[in-house]
């Protein structure tokens, strides 16, 4: 038995999929984490940061 893992999304994305990935994660809607996202950049730069580490340790999915 396999639980959820967190991957980027190929098809439902705008940069590289990381916040439709996180969304789908915790099945809530992509348009919160990107609203997040944009608000700790904003805040201080921090969203930056943690966009850029997620993209690039995240895996690609192929199935969302």
């Amino acid at each position: 038995m396999q639980g959820k893992q967190l991957e980027k999304s190929m098809y439902n994305k705008k940069l590289d999929g990381v916040c439709a990935g996180i969304a789908h994660y915790l099945d809530i809607d992509p348009t919160v984490i990107r609203l997040v996202m944009v608000l700790f950049t904003l805040g201080g730069g921090a969203g930056l940061l943690l966009y850029l580490i997620a993209a690039i340790i995240m895996p690609r999915s192929t199935e969302f």
